[in-house]
């Protein structure tokens, strides 16, 4: 019990809002509260503070993808400081003459010379190089696996649209942010990768040569590029991607956070941990794992070593040479547009054997991710608010939407490698290209098909377990002498999750004429919705009602026999079950 102290004062310095001093505080902690309450006082963020703190996280493993993402930001951020300060970024001429033997005498740009002092010279230069690109690819594969969660467990559904489109354009940034990086070294391999950039920005129908001239500030190589890129790499992209992730998590805070099902959880409430002191101590405790290990595959694993492909030289090229696994996919979709699509009209080369797999591509597909929560909503007619999370099978059709979108990535990847492909497996690298041409159309349609049946049967056997119980693998034999194996029933929280779930109805189509005959304009829009609706809920497996639970339970026709707990392990409750009962 908590006793409170007065202090004797004077009347004249007693004032209405003075409050008496905690017992139990120490120094320490009355000069911390004079500082919260100094500051409260010139900028009142007392109050929004203090809802933060009390802010309720659900805990759940995959909840903290999103944190591994803004964790390697933060790394890559800390790490790229570092950098900076002897980084040289300039395509100016030099002649190396530092620790690297192999290259010494050799002529360089000063970004590549500088990148070999760092590696070479600078005291955990080389860590800290390692560290920062091991960050920056953990970024965006963590970013890339937070959105397939999203994405399959459909948070992104109303009040949370805004934030999915946030979070597609930080997965574009990132993916520029992270080829803004790695070409500024201006070795062979990242200067091949500029020249191919130059190449794609050529293949723009109409406006290519100036595209490419405005951002080269001049031809290609000229000596602007290395220092744009240098400025957009470490100003505007990470200005834009902090301001981005703030918008997010002040999102994510103001909305409720999503959870999953389960016995007590609802739209309405949230069950988990408070930011302080719980959620506040498990976060900084995670962000130091995902630092240390991000430190050990710095010093243990090397990547980007540039001293092996020495500088660039617009004349050789890197064999084999591939992007970061993130433009695996534009790389991939490149090799396997086929030549023909180029043709001439007015005067004009239309390169659509280039441009749609170089320029377009990309951007296209964070289009198609930003929208896709409004044409679903759309299709679906859904104008509610979720903060339960779906259980992926229990949205087949959205399930075998992403997984059919991931097989198409992955042919895509595959084709980005088909040269290595070839001499590794000595093959043809033209049939290679035309099997990949083939299974970017069949494969994915194969894929979507086979994960909507395996979501519908997991749906099935959902509601046969709920129904029928868990098989526990005794025997149990009748008065009559037949045979039937016992099911336990289901506990009511493993219950809960298995029947939770809403099964919507597809749209109905009305008929587009109203009282007097007259066609609405609005007909064709319907009807293109019913047909969307029909696609996703048309196949369904409902969910199991309470009486066909209580049924269940008392029916021994048609139903296992369930036996409860505390029934002798040699009786059913279901004696005069048939044998149609005992055979399902």
């Amino acid at each position: 019990m908590t006793t409170h102290t007065s202090y004797p004062q004077s009347a004249d310095a007693l004032r209405a809002s003075d409050r008496t001093a905690r017992p139990g505080a120490t120094a320490g902690q009355r000069k911390l509260g004079g500082v919260a309450g100094w500051v409260d006082d010139r900028t009142g963020a007392g109050k929004g503070v203090g809802y933060l703190m009390k802010k309720v996280f659900p805990d759940h493993w995959s909840f903290m993808l999103g944190e591994v993402a803004m964790y390697s930001m933060i790394i890559c951020l800390l790490t790229g400081v570092f950098l900076t300060f002897w980084f040289v970024p300039s395509l100016g001429h030099t002649v190396y003459d530092g620790s690297y033997a192999p290259l010494k005498g050799v002529g360089m740009s000063e970004a590549y010379a500088s990148t070999l002092n760092i590696s070479f010279d600078i005291r955990g230069g080389l860590l800290i190089r390692q560290i920062h690109h091991w960050a920056a690819l953990m970024f965006v594969v963590s970013l890339s696996v937070h959105m397939m969660r999203v994405f399959f467990t459909g948070a992104f559904r109303k009040p949370r649209e805004l934030n999915w489109v946030i979070g597609s354009v930080l997965a574009l940034l990132a993916a520029v942010e992270g080829f803004a990086g790695y070409s500024l070294p201006d070795d062979l391999l990242s200067g091949t990768g500029i020249r191919a950039m130059n190449g794609f920005m050529q293949s723009a129908p109409v406006i290519g040569s100036y595209l490419t001239y405005a951002v080269f500030g001049g031809a290609f190589p000229g000596e602007a590029i290395i220092p744009r890129l240098y400025s957009a790499h470490v100003l505007l992209i990470p200005a834009i991607l902090i301001g981005l992730f703030t918008a997010h998590i002040v999102l994510v805070a103001v909305q409720k956070h999503t959870q999953f099902p389960g016995p007590g959880r609802t739209n309405d409430n949230v069950v988990g941990y408070p930011v302080m002191p719980v959620y506040a101590a498990k976060a900084g405790g995670f962000f130091f794992i995902v630092f240390g290990i991000l430190a050990l595959m710095g010093a243990l694993f090397q990547i980007n070593a540039i001293w092996a492909y020495g500088p660039y030289d617009p004349s050789p090229v890197t064999a084999g040479s591939q992007p970061d696994w993130y433009m695996w996919f534009t790389d991939g979709a490149l090799r396997l547009l086929p030549g023909w699509l180029e043709f001439e009209t007015f005067g004009f080369t239309w390169s659509m054997n280039i441009f749609p797999g170089s320029l377009l591509l990309l951007p296209l597909v964070y289009v198609l991710l930003a929208i896709y929560p409004f044409v679903e909503a759309w299709a679906t007619g859904d104008k509610r608010e979720h903060h339960l999370l779906d259980r992926p099978r229990n949205n087949p059709t959205r399930t075998a939407i992403g997984a059919a979108a991931i097989a198409a990535y992955t042919v895509l990847a595959l084709a980005c490698t088909n040269d290595i492909i070839a001499i590794k497996l000595h093959m043809s690298i033209n049939d290679i290209t035309i099997a990949l041409r083939i299974l970017l159309f069949v494969l994915p349609p194969i894929v979507f098909w086979v994960t909507k049946r395996i979501c519908l049967a997991l749906q099935a056997y959902d509601r046969d377990t709920v129904l029928h119980g868990r098989e526990s693998g005794r025997l149990v034999r009748t008065a009559e002498g037949r045979f039937f194996e016992a099911h336990e029933p289901l506990d009511e929280y493993t219950r809960w999750k298995l029947v939770q779930q809403e099964i919507p109805q597809p749209l109905e189509l009305e008929s587009g004429v109203d009282a007097n005959g007259v066609r609405s304009p609005k007909g064709k829009h319907a009807a293109l919705r019913s047909r969307l609706s029909n696609f996703y809920y048309r196949d369904r497996v409902d969910a199991v009602t309470p009486s066909e639970l209580e049924a269940a339970h008392h029916d021994g026709h048609g139903h296992e026999a369930i036996e409860p707990h505390d029934a002798p392990a040699s009786v059913g409750t279901s004696a005069h079950a048939t044998e149609d009962d005992m055979r399902s």
